[in-house]
């Protein structure tokens, strides 16, 4: 991966199928600083807080929270638990990723995640993963279970692979919900959902609201599933699909479906692409121009023609 730059606010992990370690939890609250932290700190005040995410993650009981003091780096971390980390406007608290590591990992089944203010960044050799819930994605999810995901307020840019790349497996069901996400300039896809190794009937239910695809090398927004697997659904809203170098949006396979409302899909190679029977639907309020395929109306029209 050339680059990861995004900042995570929210994401809500219900019952991922992760691996659960075991962490000695101290304070609800702890404290994290680069100016004056120290990871031998008890991190439960502000005048003894922790130097780095990992250390204060430790000392923090499960549904606490981490607060952050000051900007700086704050380096890798692994999540375990249910746990807030918050950075409210103190500057940029980051994690820098190289040499093919993780920025964030998240192993916590059943868990809730928040993240809010945190910035992980590639620094430019070696390659790594931003965030992973479980390869070169800024974001990469991988659930096996039943799950439910909000990620808000988030860039994936630069990334190696696609910006947010889904891909649940087995028979349970997944729902994704996207929100001012904006994935920019990665090498493969924008904002990538794919049913294909789940077992039918299972689903994945995903909407993107107020969210952009900008740039990527190949799909916007793209939906896909096989034969066998899990029926994909997209929902777009209120959302961009510009400048990207296959398609704006794509549907792949017979059960999968992208339905698009109050978009905007403009100066794509190509429009819209379905493959193997796959279906995108129109709300009839879009504004499609400048692609180079001449902007065709969507296939299958819910209202008007584009």
């Amino acid at each position: 991966m050339r680059k990861i730059a995004f900042s995570l606010s929210l994401a809500t992990l219900l019952g991922l199928g992760l691996h659960l370690d075991s962490a000695q939890a101290q304070s609800a609250r702890t404290f994290v600083s680069a100016a004056r932290g120290d990871d031998a700190n008890p991190c439960d005040s502000v005048a003894a807080p922790c130097r780095t995410f990992q250390a204060a993650h430790g000392k923090t009981l499960s549904d606490g929270e981490v607060t952050v003091l000051d900007p700086g780096g704050y380096g890798g971390l692994t999540i375990t638990k249910s746990i807030s980390i918050v950075n409210d406007g103190v500057g940029e608290a980051s994690v820098l990723v190289s040499g093919g590591g993780t920025g964030i990992t998240v192993d916590a089944p059943n868990s809730y995640v928040n993240l809010r203010g945190i910035t992980i960044q590639g620094i430019g050799f070696g390659g790594g993963t931003g965030l992973v819930f479980s390869s070169g994605n800024g974001i990469e999810l991988l659930p096996h279970a039943t799950s439910h995901v909000a990620i808000a307020n988030t860039l994936a840019a630069y990334n190696g692979g696609s910006g947010v790349f889904i891909r649940p497996s087995g028979s349970d069901a997944m729902k994704l919900t996207l929100n001012r996400v904006e994935a920019v300039n990665n090498s493969v896809d924008g904002v990538f959902v794919s049913g294909q190794f789940m077992t039918a009937p299972a689903k994945l239910d995903a909407v993107v609201v107020d969210s952009k695809a900008v740039a990527n090398g190949s799909i916007g927004f793209a939906s896909f599933s096989t034969g066998g697997g899990g029926i994909t659904s997209l929902m777009l809203v209120n959302s961009v699909a510009q400048g990207n170098r296959i398609a704006g949006i794509s549907s792949d396979s017979i059960i999968s479906t992208v339905r698009i409302g109050h978009s905007t899909v403009v100066g794509n190679v190509v429009t819209w692409r379905t493959l193997h029977n796959a279906v995108i639907e129109s709300f009839g309020d879009n504004y499609v121009s400048g692609n180079a395929d001449g902007d065709p109306g969507f296939p299958l029209p819910l209202v008007g023609k584009n």
